[in-house]
């Protein structure tokens, strides 16, 4: 009895002690944090016109539905007459793991109220996923 007592201790402490290292290793970021997080580092680059680097950063889903030099004139169409930005708000973040139009993953649709330059009221709708390396990366933007 004494012998199998000794080997069920040292093997709770094991355990336990392999419970408690683990614990601080878990990330308390949320799906929609992580999201948030990729896409404001995403739009700092078209913010400031680095538009071959936002594409090369987007998933590979963006990057093989939207050529680099497609990329380039939309944005330079689309965000360049906008000014430079002035501020941008989140409006709502919504985890989905199905959308229209891409494949099943692991997707944030983020809603941003922006103010440009030359543009008072702007909506932006930036949408990460989990791309093939395990990184939140912007799969979509769009303005209205």
């Amino acid at each position: 009895m004494s012998l199998t007592h000794r080997y069920t201790i040292p093997g709770c402490a094991a355990l336990l002690s392999l419970t408690l290292l683990a614990a601080p290793l878990r990330s308390a970021e949320t799906p929609e944090d992580a999201a948030q997080a990729a896409a404001e580092a995403w739009l700092e680059l078209v913010d400031t016109g680095q538009y071959d680097t936002s594409w090369k950063e987007a998933s590979a889903f963006f990057r093989g539905a939207v050529t680099r030099e497609q990329w380039d004139q939309a944005l330079g169409a689309t965000r360049a007459p906008l000014g430079s930005l002035v501020s941008r708000k989140v409006q709502s973040r919504t985890y989905k793991e199905q959308l229209a139009g891409a494949p099943d993953g692991r997707y944030v649709v983020l809603q941003f109220m922006t103010v440009f330059e030359n543009k008072a009221s702007a909506m932006e709708t930036v949408t990460p996923m989990v791309d093939e390396d395990g990184a939140w990366r912007v799969s979509g933007y769009f303005i209205k």
